[in-house]
């Protein structure tokens, strides 16, 4: 049976533990051309002296249009990397392993003007079809930005492909409706993935982020697989295209049904780990989720911003905070007024 404390490999590499912090965006700590600022490096050196085994860095811009807000932080620029290289520096020096996870928003993005494979209309905007110039030029970004995460020290990436971002769009049929060779769901994510492990070092971790439903399970399962034959280092499973998700949850399911999806693609997979995130609180909640669903990784999110020794405290087998899931998030308001980190002040 798989304990939370065990040790990982992910890509050659070994992983001390079951725990990841995934990618949470954290806009208002980013400085001036959407670099790193001070803020960023504590966050993450906090995460990492927590004794998270696994910390993935929020979403980071592959080029200066395809943000999801202005404040998020950008890879798209050589003019980044001395910041980014000081939270890794940070990272490695408290004993962590930090990947970065690149970006582009498509049609979900901040910008008047939006893009997306094929034209759709969302939030009231209508995405401009992408012509197949274009998407060469995001794929080079994409690939440019992995290259700059070598240079900041990384120790690999996490494509982001769900939560209805580019990538996302591309793998869904239903917001896919291109005739040509980038109609194929996959091929997008596919080629980004091969021009990247030609620019990277052999050990270089590449994974992705998955959208369990997209827009169907059975859809998410098969994707799944191509990307293990494919050869990537990780499945790391959420939500897909939100418009079209069709998700089906047995009624006996007590936890999301993203670790539900998780569970589901883990049956169908062999030889690639898969981690299951969403709304796992508790020490308990996350080694029951490891049994029911037999993944690789459990993603501790809101409730490691609430406790960054959530990992330290859980394997030592003392109660960390957790988040009590404000209707608006306090921590993002100001992470002084979070609700759970003053109900863990007060229980103290």
């Amino acid at each position: 049976m798989k304990s939370l404390s065990d040790k990982l490999i992910i890509g050659g590499k070994e992983i001390k533990n079951r725990l990841c912090v995934p990618p949470m965006y954290i806009g208002p700590f980013s400085g001036e051309m959407q670099k790193a600022t001070e803020k960023n490096i504590e966050h993450y050196e906090a995460l990492a002296k927590g004794e998270f085994g696994l910390i993935i860095q929020e979403a980071s811009c592959v080029t200066e249009t395809g943000y999801l807000a202005p404040d998020q932080l950008g890879i798209w620029s050589d003019e980044q990397i001395p910041q980014l290289k000081k939270i890794t520096e940070a990272v490695h020096a408290a004993g962590g392993t930090i990947l970065v996870q690149i970006h582009h928003a498509g049609l979900v993005g901040a910008h008047e003007e939006v893009v997306s494979p094929s034209g759709y209309e969302y939030n009231g905007k209508t995405a401009k079809a992408l012509t197949a110039e274009e998407i060469e030029e995001i794929i080079e970004a994409f690939v440019a930005a992995a290259k700059r995460a070598v240079k900041a020290g990384y120790d690999g990436i996490e494509l982001h492909g769900c939560h209805s971002y580019l990538i996302s769009q591309f793998l869904n049929c239903e917001c896919n409706r291109r005739e040509d060779k980038w109609g194929q769901p996959e091929a997008f994510a596919l080629e980004i993935y091969h021009r990247i492990k030609k620019e990277v070092p052999s050990d270089f971790i590449v994974g992705i982020r998955l959208g369990a439903f997209e827009p169907t399970i059975n859809e998410g399962i098969r994707l799944a697989k191509v990307f293990e034959e494919a050869g990537l280092d990780f499945l790391d499973i959420s939500y897909g295209f939100r418009p079209t998700m069709k998700m089906e949850i047995p009624d006996n399911w007590k936890y999301s049904g993203a670790a539900y999806g998780a569970g589901e693609i883990k049956k169908a997979v062999k030889n690639i780990p898969v981690f299951a995130v969403d709304g796992i609180c508790t020490p308990e909640q996350a080694k029951e989720i490891l049994e029911l669903t037999d993944v690789d990784m459990i993603d501790i999110g809101r409730s490691a911003l609430v406790d960054y020794d959530w990992a330290k405290k859980a394997l030592a087998g003392e109660e960390p905070g957790k988040c009590i899931h404000c209707p608006r998030c306090r921590w993002r308001d100001n992470k002084d007024l979070c609700a759970g980190r003053l109900l863990m002040k007060k229980n103290k």
